[in-house]
C-alpha cells in the first residue's frame, strides 16, 4: 500500500475505532438451514419451504432496524432460510445523520451498494499496493466493493441515508478491522501500527461490544447537524 494511502485509511480507521462493530447475525432456524444445504435437489428445497411467507422477508420488522443512529439488516442464510442455495445476501443499510459503518470486509463476497436516499461517502482499498478508492453516493448511484476489500461508509449529511447492499453469497461474512487488530497481543499490534504499546492499550479500552451495524459519527458533524443519539 502506498504510504499516503496507508496514512489516509489508517486515520479514518482510528477515527471510527471507538464505535461499535457490525452485528453478527444469529441463525434463526439451524435445523431448517441444515436440511436446505443438504437437500439433493432444488425441488427438495422448495418442499422444505411450503408457505408463501417462507419466501418473504421484511427488513423493517427486524429488531435491529433503526436510524438512531443506524443499522445493517441482512437477509441471508442465517436470517432468511429461503436464501440458502441462492448465492446472495441482500442488506438494507440505514445511516442516520453523520452515522458511519466502521471499516470492515466480507471474506466470501463482493458487495454492490446503491443509494436510495441521502448522501454517503464510500471508501475501499483492495490490497497492499492498491490505492484508496473514494466515491459519493446519492440516490440512484452505485459502487462496488470487491470481495475481501476493506471498506467503510459515512453519511455526510444531516438527514437519513438509506442504501441497498447486495453481496454475492448467502454467507458473506463480515470482518471488522478495528476489533481484529486488538485480538492479537498488544506488542504485535503496536509494532504494526507504530504506536507505543501503552497508548494502544488505552485505545483498545474504548472499543465497544458488537452493535447493530451503523453508528454515530464525529462530534463535529453531530454538532453541526444538532443531532444527539
Amino acid at each position: 500500500m502506498y504510504p499516503h494511502t496507508l496514512l489516509s485509511f489508517l486515520g479514518l480507521t482510528l477515527t471510527l475505532i471507538s464505535t461499535s462493530v457490525l452485528a453478527v447475525d444469529k441463525t434463526v432456524n439451524p435445523d431448517l438451514d441444515t436440511c436446505l444445504f443438504t437437500a439433493p435437489t432444488q425441488l427438495d428445497r422448495l418442499n422444505l419451504l411450503p408457505l408463501d411467507d417462507d419466501w418473504l422477508f421484511d427488513f423493517t420488522e427486524q429488531p435491529s432496524y433503526t436510524f438512531e443512529p443506524g443499522s445493517v439488516v441482512n437477509a441471508n442464510a442465517a436470517t432468511f432460510p429461503a436464501a440458502v442455495g441462492n448465492h446472495l445476501t441482500m442488506a438494507l443499510i440505514n445511516l442516520g445523520p453523520c452515522s458511519i459503518l466502521p471499516p470492515h470486509y466480507h471474506p466470501r463476497a463482493s458487495n454492490y451498494v446503491v443509494a436510495v436516499s441521502g448522501t454517503t461517502d464510500t471508501y475501499f482499498v483492495q490490497e497492499n499496493g492498491a490505492r484508496l478508492v473514494r466515491n459519493t453516493l446519492t440516490p440512484g448511484r452505485m459502487t462496488i466493493f470487491p470481495q475481501a476489500s476493506v471498506h467503510t461508509m459515512v453519511n455526510t449529511g444531516c438527514t437519513n441515508a438509506q442504501l441497498v447492499s447486495a453481496l454475492s453469497s448467502e454467507d458473506a461474512g463480515t470482518h471488522n478491522i478495528a476489533n481484529s487488530l486488538f485480538v492479537f497481543p498488544f506488542n504485535i499490534t503496536a509494532i504494526a501500527l507504530g504506536f507505543p504499546e501503552c497508548d494502544l492499550a488505552k485505545l483498545a479500552e474504548g472499543i465497544p461490544l458488537v452493535g447493530t451495524g451503523s453508528f454515530a459519527g464525529s462530534k463535529e458533524c453531530l454538532a453541526h447537524c444538532r443531532i444527539k443519539y
